[in-house]
């Protein structure tokens, strides 16, 4: 990772939470020979422990006035706070990206769900729960099953399937207790923007609920550029069985073509709507093959590292290339499918019980694995002597052993390379 200016014809891009795998694909992008990439904020300052958004703030602000080169972009692949950050930074810069508000319109899950209600009809049910009430109780317009989730969080935490009252009741429990690391200063935040009344009334730390959606989930990933909508991939999102825990995402989607389309229709009116412009997006949805019917879950507003691989397998190009290209304020250009798969996937190898991580795959096996099967790629997630229930970012239900990358030629093909892997990565748990 670069540190100082080079010559004037190189572009500086700072990358906020820049890790060492990303900074590997940044430098396999077009042009990336002309660009110098720089790390600004390390991951455990954005991702651990209590998030101080003012400190984080300071530091970015100071590193940055300290730079002798220019300051060509601020980008980020990273949720809450990054994703606020970028949009502060690059304002305060004087540097092509989304407004602030824009961001919080798609993060608060309650203000990003009445943006939408405006435009669509694909939602479910939705509203507050009064977590200062002492005795809190479900919304009148919204039936079991539902999910109860902060109005902001990441990965999933603290978002929890409700069937019934004492479902309720203990997910009200564990959410109020974990609601202020996120909330606290994601409220913060809101407080730089003008809120509608029923936002402000609820604030950062609070819960929403949301009648259960169904049907098969998948995925839009897209950018807006001098306020055209472009959605250029769809990925399918599938789940381990009976669970709500993510086993994989693949790309592209094999579902038919009319949901696809539906899809991306839904993407361009709700990014329409809420004036998102200048910065790329994911939006995941449930839908219904048969009937080509696609509902709403939530759209993020950043980035999309995680199919940075997918993409480079299929079109080619690692998607980072649209990041950086918008970040310097160009234009994105025409993605192609010209890469060496045909379908590749993310693939997410857990673990649904807690225990003490005793023996992790060594470097040496897993680069025996790469080598033996093309088109794979694993990344091991705990350390050896880490508690899972440790991990941050983790869901509601399970722990991520290892992140592995898929590509092949046909769907069957890769769940075949998956299994062989998962066969051969050797884990072990001390249990309790």
């Amino acid at each position: 990772m670069d540190t100082a200016p080079r010559s004037s014809e190189e572009k500086n891009i700072f990358v906020i939470g820049l890790d060492e795998g990303n900074d590997e694909v940044l430098r396999r992008i077009p042009g990336a020979d002309q660009y110098r990439f720089h790390p600004l904020l390390s991951v455990e300052e954005l991702q651990q422990g209590e998030i101080h958004i003012v400190e984080l703030m300071e530091k970015a602000q100071s590193h940055l006035d300290a730079f002798e080169g220019t300051i060509d972009a601020i980008v980020s692949y990273w949720d809450f706070p990054s994703s606020t950050m970028v949009a502060m930074l690059c304002e305060k810069y004087g540097l092509p990206g989304v407004s602030l508000e824009a961001v919080l319109k798609c993060e608060h899950k309650f203000w990003s769900r009445l943006e939408q209600a405006k435009v669509i009809d694909e939602l479910p049910e939705f509203a507050i729960v009064d977590l200062d009430n002492d005795d809190p109780s479900p919304p009148a317009n919204v039936d079991y099953p539902m999910w109860l989730k902060p109005v902001k969080s990441f990965s999933s935490e603290l978002a929890f399937h409700v069937a019934d009252e004492g479902e309720f009741e203990k997910a009200v429990a564990e959410i109020r207790a974990g609601v202020g690391r996120i909330g606290e200063p994601f409220d913060y935040i809101l407080g730089k923007v003008r809120l509608p009344a029923e936002v402000a009334d609820a604030g950062g730390a609070a819960c929403l609920a949301e009648g259960a959606l169904s049907g098969v989930q998948a995925a839009t990933e897209g950018y807006v550029h001098k306020g055209q909508v472009t959605v250029y991939g769809v990925l399918d999102s599938l789940n381990y069985p009976d669970t709500p825990c993510f086993q994989r995402h693949q790309y592209p989607s094999q579902l038919p073509e009319d949901a696809v389309q539906r899809m991306k229709e839904i993407s361009v009116r709700v990014m329409e709507q809420i004036g998102f412009d200048n910065a790329t997006f994911s939006i995941e949805f449930f839908c219904h093959p048969e009937s080509g019917q696609a509902c709403l879950l939530e759209i993020n507003p950043r980035h999309s590292q995680s199919h940075a691989e997918l993409f480079e397998y299929v079109d080619g190009v690692p998607n980072h290339d649209l990041m950086v290209r918008l970040g310097l304020g160009k234009e994105p250009g025409e993605r192609r499918q010209q890469g060496g798969y045909r379908i590749a996937g993310k693939w997410y190898h857990r673990r649904f019980r807690d225990g003490l991580v005793t023996r992790v795959p060594t470097s040496a096996e897993i680069a025996d694995l790469e080598a033996k099967i093309p088109g794979v790629k694993i990344e091991v997630v705990p350390e050896e002597g880490t508690r899972l229930s440790d991990l941050p970012a983790q869901d509601s239900y399970s722990y991520e052993l290892a992140h592995l990358y898929v590509a092949a030629q046909t769907e069957r093909e890769m769940e075949s390379k998956y299994r062989r892997c998962t066969e051969a990565l050797r884990f072990e748990f001390e249990e309790g």
